[in-house]
């Protein structure tokens, strides 16, 4: 069962709930890093389950996701109550091939792309942290918002990512005995 945008977002900001968002996303890249760091990529690559993005899959969205966080944002602040377009995540997996695509250069994008949207928040006068979009499917995001979702978004695929990689190695210990 899908839940709707209100309950994602509920979902996604209580991930980051009472931690500040620029110091969660200044850490992810380094996390994702050292999480995939003795993995191959044919293990990176491959799905949990059907229907189930493997690691590499995530990785790619994930940085796909700063590009279109970095749109959204700078559009916000170059034109305050723009519409925001929502994006439909599974069909960029499939369009934009991301089970072929390197799990590590994913990280590397992730972070040169993030590094430049921290420096630009970091920018920011508070009445800017205020600026708003229209999102289409979750209404008025302010940077802030923006701001906390993304946090709260790294810490959801972190977590999945974490789970993953547990299970395959659950899985290639009882290969062993």
């Amino acid at each position: 069962m899908s839940e709707s945008a209100q309950q994602y977002t509920q979902r996604i900001l209580s991930n980051a709930e009472g931690q500040d968002p620029i110091q969660v996303q200044s850490t992810t890249s380094k996390k994702l890093t050292r999480l995939v760091k003795r993995v191959s990529p044919a293990k990176l690559r491959k799905r949990p389950a059907p229907g189930k993005w493997s690691v590499a899959e995530i990785l790619a969205h994930m940085a796909d996701v700063e590009i279109v966080v970095g749109w959204r944002m700078r559009s916000i602040l170059g034109n305050p109550g723009t519409p925001i377009q929502a994006f439909d995540q599974d069909a960029w997996v499939v369009a934009g091939h991301y089970e072929k695509r390197n799990p590590r250069e994913s990280i590397e994008l992730h972070h040169v792309l993030r590094t430049a949207n921290l420096a630009l928040l970091k920018s920011l006068s508070r009445e800017q942290w205020k600026q708003y979009g229209e999102h289409a499917e979750r209404g008025q995001e302010t940077i802030e918002r923006i701001a906390r979702m993304l946090a709260g978004h790294d810490i959801n695929h972190i977590q999945q990512i974490e789970r993953i990689l547990r299970l395959k190695k659950q899985a290639a210990s009882k290969k062993e005995h």
